[in-house]
């Protein structure tokens, strides 16, 4: 089949609607904010997949420091290295908003990637997506100014760059969480922060969240 035959077909394909057809196996549970799916060294034995909310993903070194490798949302998976043979969770994860999660049992899962071939060709694509996702993470890590990668993630938090209207207003995050996410101290995000501010890259909401304003890729963009 054509690539653009492909691409169309998994334009069309709907995964919440198809999920939600699935006979067994799934369950729909709704999450208050701050509370945690799975911890750290659960037993991983189940698919994620996020109906409504965002969804932190953090893992907590032997000496207990703890860094937030992920946040994300509607429409993103998550648990599934259970399908590879973890046996074990690698991190935890835990919602920063309310959310509606379904969970999918590792067995189900497997036999609706084997039998839909539509949904499997979707699931393999978002996986190669994120994992270029995380590449990008690590080239910014090594080679961008702290500065740079706090822009960065601002705008990959308000979805610019993605299809669809980019959501300018970011739920309210802690600093220290965006801190442990860019690898640098909170007093360089508060540095930082006012800065964009004041530039008018950024606006607070009334405390309820952040504005991200599409002006803030002058600084991704700046050499």
């Amino acid at each position: 089949m054509p690539l653009v035959a492909v691409s169309k077909k998994l334009i069309k394909f709907d995964p919440k609607t198809f999920l939600s057809t699935i006979n067994g196996g799934r369950k729909i549970k709704a999450f208050p904010k701050k509370q945690t799916i799975f911890a750290q060294g659960d037993s991983g034995d189940a698919v994620f997949y996020i109906k409504d909310g965002k969804v932190k993903l953090t893992v907590v070194s032997k000496i207990g420091k703890e860094a937030t490798i992920g946040i994300l949302n509607k429409g993103d998976f998550f648990g599934e290295g259970c399908l590879t043979g973890q046996p074990l969770r690698l991190c935890s994860a835990t919602t920063m908003t309310d959310c509606s999660v379904m969970r999918i049992d590792k067995k189900s899962m497997v036999e609706v990637l084997h039998r839909e071939h539509a949904f499997s060709d979707m699931f393999v694509a978002y996986l190669l997506t994120r994992n270029i996702r995380y590449e990008e993470d690590l080239v910014d890590q090594l080679f961008n100014s702290s500065e740079k990668r706090l822009a960065r993630i601002l705008l990959l938090l308000a979805h610019f760059g993605k299809d669809g209207k980019p959501e300018t207003l970011i739920p309210k995050m802690s600093q220290e969480t965006i801190a442990e996410m860019i690898g640098t101290t909170r007093s360089r995000v508060s540095f930082f922060m006012n800065r964009f501010r004041k530039l008018g890259f950024i606006d607070y909401d009334g405390g309820s969240g952040l504005q991200v304003h599409s002006s803030l890729l002058n600084i991704v963009l700046h050499d």
